[in-house]
């Protein structure tokens, strides 16, 4: 292992994870990424994003190969393990995590900044589509857990359906702001407001 930290993302993190469970080839990390639903926290669309993110691991001494394995009519895989320092680096990376709210860059937030950009009427058919996806999205998870599949392994699954509950009730109250015109805005108000404030 380099003597520089490890570059922590949730991928590699993930990696790690499912190499403590038991050693495996790429692939069959994938395939359990997405059986579980995890592809919801991280991004395994491309199976190349998988096996960069696995080499990292590699080379910084916190995965390794740990033999090969065939399947009938499959080529030959390598299968990978976790390293003592992987465990450890999971296990720092984990207590890390998870009382330091992290500096993350999402696009909604970012997008309702420059909401002076469309009329009140557009932003709120927007949003309102918004809350429909996000219904949709929180009866998906609510809907894929298997019976009896004990709440400490849903733990991801309940705050996420959390987070999208209170986005879904912000929006609301914000909708109604725009169909009210409690909130509203146009051009004078605009340009009044960077008159005051630039």
């Amino acid at each position: 292992m380099t003597s520089a930290e490890p570059r922590r993302s949730t991928l590699a993190m993930m990696l790690l994870a499912l190499l403590a469970e038991a050693p495996m080839h790429p692939y069959r990390m994938q395939q359990m990424i997405k059986e579980r639903g995890q592809d919801q926290l991280v991004n395994v669309a491309q199976r190349n994003s998988v096996y960069q993110a696995l080499d990292r691991l590699v080379r910084d001494g916190l995965a390794r190969p740990g033999g090969t394995t065939r399947e009938p009519g499959r080529p030959e895989r390598t299968v990978y393990e976790i390293t003592p320092a992987g465990s450890a680096t999971l296990r720092r990376w984990l207590t890390d995590m998870l009382p330091t709210p992290a500096r993350e860059f999402p696009e909604f937030p970012a997008a309702l900044a420059f909401l002076p950009i469309l009329d009140p009427a557009e932003v709120r058919a927007l949003l309102e589509r918004r809350i429909a996806a996000l219904r949709e999205k929180v009866a998906q998870i609510q809907g894929q857990a298997p019976p009896g599949l004990p709440r400490l392994f849903l733990i991801e699954d309940e705050y996420r359906a959390a987070m999208l509950g209170a986005e879904l009730t912000w929006l609301g109250a914000l909708v109604d702001d725009l169909a009210s015109g409690r909130l509203t805005w146009d051009e004078n108000l605009i340009n009044q407001t960077l008159a005051e404030f630039s």
